[in-house]
């Protein structure tokens, strides 16, 4: 039994769909969740972004796995700033079955890389407040908070 990350087909995109609906239902209640989802809303369908991305050469959609069975999803994207290109994760998310198994590592692993072999300057990513487990696996990766967005609800 071993833990991998390999790049997405579309043939992966039903279960890296089911991943994240998962999650979803999971962080809806979460301070943050319910805001973040109806942001995603707004968005294409995720089936058609997956299936863009995995075309794309400015993106990278990796299917996380352990024992050949899909546990995680890693989207992500170059986006260019005027002086240089940043890689943003649009998803990361490695189911709780899995989360003890280095799904997740293997997948960071091959996002560090693949953003170093575009010259990117550095990876954002997200994690919502309060949510401890996810804010310390990016710091085991050295990535750190530089931006915080605050909210008061009507």
């Amino acid at each position: 039994m071993f833990e991998s990350a390999r790049p997405a087909s579309a043939g992966d995109v039903p279960a890296l769909i089911e991943i994240v609906e998962q999650h979803a239902a999971k962080i809806v209640d979460d301070r943050g969740g319910q805001l973040l989802l109806d942001h995603e809303a707004l968005l294409p369908p995720l089936s058609q972004r997956l299936n863009a991305s995995i075309e794309d050469e400015d993106s990278i959609v990796l299917v996380g796995e352990f024992d050949g069975v899909a546990f995680g999803v890693a989207h992500a994207r170059l986006h260019q700033l005027p002086d240089s290109t940043i890689a943003k994760l649009e998803h990361f998310v490695v189911d709780a079955e899995a989360r003890s198994v280095a799904v997740g590592e293997a997948m960071m692993n091959e996002i560090i890389g693949w953003a170093g072999e575009h010259g990117c300057a550095g990876i954002d990513s997200q994690a919502l407040p309060g949510d401890r487990s996810t804010k310390n696996f990016f710091e085991s990766f050295g990535l750190k908070a530089r931006l915080l967005t605050v909210h008061y609800r009507l």
